[in-house]
C-alpha cells in the first residue's frame, strides 16, 4: 500500500545556526527566511538542539521583548546570552526520513511544534520538515481516499467476497460498512484504513460472520488512532 515517507516530502535545504552562533544573527536569519525556529547543529552537522524566536526573546531584556523585529535584532546586543547554545531547546524532536508522514505528523502534535530536523541514522541534518509540508501530503480528495481503501486495503482481507464491505469518505472521515468473514479482521481492516495517507478518522460499522447481533466494534469512531 503506497503511503508517503518524510524523506519525500521534506525541504532539503536547511538553515541551520550552531551554538556559537549570537542571537543577533539568528533573529536576522528568521526575519530573512521568514520561519519561526532553526535547528542547532555542532561541527559535524549533528543536531543539538532547535532555537525559536520565543527562545530568544527569553534571554532578551523584559523591556525587549515586546519590541517589533527589527528593533529586536538591535537588543540583543545588550542580552545576556551572548551564544545560542544558552538558549536552544534541547534535545531537539526529530525524525528520520524513512518514517511515514502520519507518524511524523503524530509527533509534531505531541510536542506541538511546527518543524521537525530530519536526520541520518547518526543524527546528521540531511532536511527538514514543516507542518505544511505535512499538509500537503495530506491534500487528498475523497474519492482518492476511496480508491485507495478500496483498490489496496480491501483486498488484503483474505476470503473478503466482492461487495461485502462498502466504504464511504467524507472530508477525510472512512465509514466502513459491511461483514468480514472473521473477527479478527475488523480490527485489521480498521488498522490497515487509518494507515492511508489522508485519513483523519475510521467509523467502523462492520461485523464479522460469526456476529450474534451484538453492536460492530467502533475504536476509532471518535477520529482517534485505533488500539493496537
Amino acid at each position: 500500500m503506497r503511503t508517503h515517507t518524510v524523506g519525500e516530502i521534506m525541504t532539503s535545504d536547511v538553515v541551520c545556526a550552531s551554538r556559537e552562533t549570537s542571537p543577533e544573527d539568528v533573529l536576522r536569519l528568521l526575519h530573512r527566511h521568514r520561519i519561526r525556529a532553526l535547528p542547532v547543529v555542532d561541527h559535524d552537522d549533528k543536531v543539538v538542539g532547535v532555537v525559536s524566536g520565543t527562545d530568544l526573546a527569553h534571554g532578551l531584556p523584559a523591556r525587549a521583548r515586546r519590541l517589533p523585529l527589527p528593533v529586536m535584532r538591535r537588543s540583543t546586543r545588550g542580552s545576556a546570552a551572548t551564544a545560542v547554545g544558552e538558549l536552544m531547546t534541547t534535545p531537539a524532536v526529530t525524525v528520520h526520513p524513512e518514517q511515514r508522514v502520519a507518524d511524523a505528523a503524530r509527533v509534531m502534535e505531541r510536542h506541538r511544534v511546527d518543524r521537525l530536523p530530519v536526520v541520518d541514522e547518526e543524527d546528521r541534518i540531511i532536511g527538514i520538515a514543516t507542518r505544511r509540508d505535512l499538509l500537503r501530503a495530506f491534500l487528498r480528495t475523497d474519492e482518492e481516499i476511496r480508491r485507495q481503501v478500496i483498490e489496496e486495503v480491501l483486498p488484503g482481507t483474505p476470503g473478503l467476497p466482492s461487495g461485502a464491505v462498502t466504504v464511504s469518505v467524507r472530508e477525510g472521515m472512512v465509514v466502513l460498512e459491511g461483514c468480514l468473514p472473521d473477527r479478527g479482521d475488523v480490527a485489521s481492516l480498521v488498522r490497515s484504513t487509518w494507515r492511508v495517507d489522508g485519513v483523519v478518522g475510521v467509523l467502523n460499522h462492520l461485523r464479522y460472520a460469526a456476529d450474534d447481533g451484538r453492536s460492530p466494534d467502533r475504536r476509532g469512531a471518535d477520529g482517534g488512532a485505533p488500539a493496537q
